[in-house]
């Protein structure tokens, strides 16, 4: 089995528990790191009327955020899609959001028109992505001139100082075993951290982001580095 499809079917097999899961291990703050980015997208694209997909979608955590920052700065989301290649991930999704369109598909491969979409987001699964720059390649496709892309992903950390030696304690030693608790799947929580140690810095992916002919248009560091937002606009 390639390692794109082992990631796959390891997120199939903690679906159960995901949404537990991500509560209690970032003790709830992943929910307010999701409200700023959506509410600072909104606010950078002006049109009213919008067309948003959301990739690595999940369980639709995003998708209920952006109806929710949508309908506070009134702007009208004219159609709304969660793309996941997790068949467990999407199971889940379209039972908490019956009413919306979920499309089992890789982020390298997405069954989009080009330039038909207004705002493309992705939470914490461009790391998960092995081929990575195809994936952002498709992003820039899909968008339409001006179209805003937006990421939330644990980058690499910096090390040393005891802010950082505390972070890594809790990524390496309690995230591990609290997640293998709650999903019986402890694996699947030992290669998060792998997974951050292996991915870009942010200097590295904003590199990556421009040589795709995004335009960096914010970034945003938070909680001591342990997550970051990218924002780019399409040229």
């Amino acid at each position: 089995m390639q390692k794109q499809d082992k990631i796959i079917e390891m997120f199939n097999e903690i679906a159960p528990s995901y949404d537990k899961a991500n509560r209690i291990l970032s003790f709830g703050v992943d929910i307010s790191w999701r409200k700023y980015a959506c509410k600072k997208v909104l606010k950078y694209y002006k049109p009213d009327f919008i067309s948003i997909v959301d990739v690595a979608c999940g369980t639709g955590d995003m998708i209920a955020i952006w109806q929710e920052k949508a309908r506070m700065l009134s702007k009208n989301i004219t159609s709304i899609k969660g793309i996941d290649p997790s068949e467990g991930m999407l199971e889940i999704a379209k039972q908490k959001f019956p009413n919306i369109d979920f499309i089992q598909a890789k982020a390298q491969n997405l069954p989009l028109e080009n330039q038909s979409v207004d705002i493309v987001s992705i939470s914490y699964g461009i790391r998960n992505v092995v081929e990575r720059k195809q994936a952002l390649s498709e992003f820039f496709r899909v968008l339409k001139k001006g179209g805003i892309f937006v990421i939330l992903e644990f980058t690499k950390r910096e090390k040393g100082g005891f802010i950082a030696t505390l972070r890594d304690f809790y990524l390496k030693n309690i995230l591990p075993t609290l997640g293998g608790i709650i999903s019986k799947n402890k694996s699947a929580y030992e290669y998060l951290p792998n997974s951050i140690d292996e991915f870009l810095s942010k200097e590295e992916f904003i590199k990556e982001l421009n040589d795709c002919g995004f335009e960096i248009l914010d970034f945003k560091s938070f909680s001591f580095g342990v997550s970051s937002m990218f924002i780019a606009r399409k040229l």
